[in-house]
């Protein structure tokens, strides 16, 4: 008995960009694509990308609308995900299937630290906590997962917002309100994009009291095999325990507990080919 093939390798390909064999597989493909834009997708570029037809394309794209799976600009030409879309991606992250681990390793970095340690993603013009340990200390700031900070005022939102290409940057940050938390907020959009490529040029960010008065932060990137990533852990500590230099010192220890929350995150090559062969054994 032959070795039945994965149900990817015989998805029917019905455009250059758009791969499926059902309604639902196409709808799902167009979304990714839309998904995966920086910048929103118009008709044209869309039908130029997957060579369907604007009319099959047009429909597909009304449907999703009505669906709240994306969303469609002022002006009535140009898409991009939809609340509804971006209410789901940020719930899976938050039940993500290795939470149980990432949670496991952060109480592991908040015992190491002794300060409370969270993981978070860039959702628009805001950082998301998708996990959080608090510390045991009496002073301490309790954040929990599902809680927003801005972006431009966040040792992870600099971090995340350097993943995304100038021109995305630059237009998130012109649409954002870049309001002031403390004295130290940075508001002036240049000087926000200073920040930015300073964090990506130094691989960690810093809050120095930037969001609440008396707290800072640092944050890294948790690693990932497409080499952009829109995940990080952080440490958080009010300032009279920990400085911004105590917190560039404290930059090994957290990428450390990053790789192996990737680790968790994307299982090796290896592991995967052996449960390839495992499924492939089943059906021999």
């Amino acid at each position: 008995m032959g070795t039945a093939a994965h149900p990817a390798a015989e998805a029917v390909e019905t455009g250059r960009g758009l791969i499926g064999d059902t309604p639902v597989q196409r709808h799902l493909s167009l979304l990714e694509l839309i998904a995966t834009r920086e910048t929103p997708s118009t008709l044209q570029g869309l039908t130029e990308e997957t060579g369907l037809p604007k009319p099959t394309l047009h429909r597909m794209l009304q449907q999703l609308e009505d669906a709240g799976m994306v969303l469609r600009d002022g002006d009535g030409r140009r898409f991009r995900t939809g609340p509804r879309m971006r209410r789901m991606a940020e719930r899976t992250l938050l039940t993500d299937v290795h939470f149980g681990n990432r949670n496991r390793i952060l109480a592991e970095l908040v015992a190491e630290i002794g300060e409370s340690c969270n993981i978070t993603a860039l959702s628009g013009h805001e950082v998301v906590y998708l996990d959080r340990v608090e510390t045991t200390e009496p002073l301490r700031v309790t954040l929990a997962p599902g809680s927003r900070v801005p972006a431009h005022a966040s040792a992870s939102g600099k971090l995340l917002l350097s993943q995304l290409r100038p021109a995305a940057r630059r237009q998130l940050l012109g649409t954002a309100p870049l309001r002031s938390f403390t004295p130290n907020t940075i508001t002036d959009p240049e000087a926000v994009e200073a920040e930015v490529a300073r964090a990506a040029e130094l691989g960690y960010g810093i809050d120095d009291e930037e969001y609440l008065a008396g707290l800072v932060c640092a944050a890294v990137l948790i690693p990932d095999p497409s080499g952009i990533s829109n995940l990080c852990v952080a440490v958080q500590a009010p300032a009279l325990r920990l400085s911004t230099a105590d917190c560039v010192d404290l930059v090994p220890v957290l990428r450390r507990a990053a790789e192996q929350i990737a680790a968790h995150s994307h299982p090796t090559d290896d592991s995967s080919a052996d449960q390839g062969s495992d499924d492939a054994a089943a059906t021999t």
